[in-house]
């Protein structure tokens, strides 16, 4: 009781507060999302995404060298075509994540290289799997993700991340790996990813807006919380390592819930329209930038994320240095 007990005494200084800060994020929880193409000395900005890029791979060989003196440890790959079909082709040898993924581990072993498995951004419809009188097809689709993910890991990726919510891609997936002799390689799998409104600037990113209805029909609904349980006990049957929530800020809920439920490494993707929701209202003078990143980053870790994607990773990491 006051004033015997007082809160404010372990608030006096900094020292005093980073002493008994409960919460910390640190440089090694984050990791960077990049977008990869083909051509050389491509580096052009995402207009929906202020300081996010399109590279080809020598540039992002560089920005991956500079996120590293940052202070960054692990990346996510997303490719981006040079062409697009009815089928979209993830997996071929020569695409731009399969090249990106053999210059990164041999010019940075010590980095965890993730690579998303999806075909949205392959396919000329932008759905993530095969379509077939307008509705997507989930068990034709799960080879042709097995298929990418396979080749993901033979040109030399750490953790493979489906992307897709199609059913049972990730038995699929762990069931090619472990027959072509890569039973240590670890799926990350999106396993609560919500038909969400702030995917908008990452669809402008990879071109992969859906080019008829929309992802409803796969992806979570978001209301459904209790269904995310059951969606993250099926990918772990199925053979994942860790488990992702999408996005991260609406979603906190449902951060804490599975990491109180299965006591496994939590990710949760700090989504392209929660970054530039941040950085349109830092611009206008609204909100503290640097602050609120730190902010933001911390509040996903509280929740119970052991890893967090973010398109801050680079700033945030320098900062917490």
């Amino acid at each position: 009781m006051f004033p015997t007990t007082r809160p404010r005494r372990l608030r006096r200084s900094p020292a005093l507060r980073e002493l008994v800060r409960e919460t910390r994020v640190h440089p090694g929880d984050l990791v960077y999302p990049l977008f990869v193409r083909s051509g050389k000395g491509v580096r052009t900005e995402i207009g929906a995404m202020p300081g996010q890029f399109h590279f080809s791979v020598d540039t992002l060989v560089e920005e991956v060298g500079a996120a590293i003196g940052d202070g960054v440890r692990s990346v996510l790959l997303f490719g981006i075509p040079d062409r697009k079909d009815e089928q979209g082709e993830a997996w071929a040898e020569g695409a731009a994540v399969q090249t990106a993924v053999r210059h990164l581990k041999k010019a940075y072993a010590d980095l965890i290289v993730m690579t998303d498995v999806c075909l949205c951004e392959y396919t000329s419809h932008g759905h993530c799997g095969l379509v077939k009188d307008g509705r997507v097809q989930n068990d034709p689709t799960l080879p042709l993700l097995a298929k990418a993910a396979l080749s993901h890991v033979q040109a030399g990726a750490d953790i493979v991340a489906p992307s897709d919510m199609m059913d049972g891609r990730v038995g699929a997936i762990r069931e090619a790996l472990d027959g072509a002799g890569f039973e240590e390689t670890a799926i990350l799998a999106y396993a609560a990813k919500y038909a969400s409104a702030f995917y908008g600037p990452f669809r402008e990113a990879a071109g992969s807006a859906p080019q008829f209805g929309d992802r409803r029909a796969y992806q979570m609904d978001p209301g459904n919380g209790d269904e995310a349980l059951r969606e993250v006990a099926l990918d772990l049957e199925e053979g994942a390592d860790l488990v992702m929530v999408k996005p991260a800020l609406p979603y906190l809920d449902v951060v804490r819930r599975v990491k109180d439920a299965f006591g496994v490494p939590v990710a949760a993707y700090n989504v392209s329209g929660e970054y530039s929701m941040l950085l349109a209202a830092a611009a206008h003078g609204w909100i503290e930038r640097e602050r609120a990143i730190l902010e933001t980053l911390t509040s996903i870790k509280r929740a119970g994320a052991s890893i967090i994607l973010t398109y801050h990773a680079r700033e945030a990491a320098r900062l917490l240095r």
